[in-house]
């Protein structure tokens, strides 16, 4: 998969994923303010957290908007064999196991997972501590990721 294909299903998926806040935000808005809700005693409290949730989720909405703006500015950059890694990179790591997995640095949204064909494209961002190890580094760097006996050694295969 290229990374403009990749960009394309970012934004799509992000489109997706603020319209269900959306309508979730709404909903639970309604379920707020509705007259069935309204209480009777100060124990009843059914109206008081369906507007923390309603809240919560136009939190997200909002995060999830400007995630998804700054996506569609997004100017995709190329990498050569050589080139530092930085925003915009699809690196590929290996461990000495040949196990590879490959990642999108990208501005906002670290940890949403894109399916490409056989295997997953993770999004991290440079601010994320596999971000902050790969930002700078080239094919051919070998980098520690993981955290306690789960640390392992990673060898940076391709970035793209």
């Amino acid at each position: 998969m290229n990374k403009t294909q990749l960009l394309q299903l970012i934004i799509s998926r992000l489109s997706d994923d603020l319209a269900i806040l959306l309508k979730a935000a709404k909903t639970a808005h309604e379920a707020s303010t509705h007259e069935e809700n309204i209480p009777d005693n100060k124990y009843e409290t059914l109206a008081l957290e369906a507007s923390y949730v309603a809240q919560g989720q136009a939190n997200r909405a909002q995060e999830i908007r400007l995630a998804l703006e700054a996506y569609k500015k997004l100017e995709l950059q190329h990498f050569g064999q050589d080139s530092p890694i930085r925003l915009t990179a699809l690196v590929t790591i290996e461990d000495q196991d040949g196990c590879s997995r490959t990642f999108f640095i990208g501005p906002q949204e670290g940890g949403l997972k894109i399916s490409a064909g056989p295997a997953d494209i993770m999004v991290i961002t440079p601010q994320s501590p596999l971000g902050r190890d790969l930002i700078g580094r080239s094919v051919g760097d070998q980098l520690k990721a993981g955290f306690g006996t789960g640390r392992k050694e990673f060898e940076i295969v391709a970035v793209a």
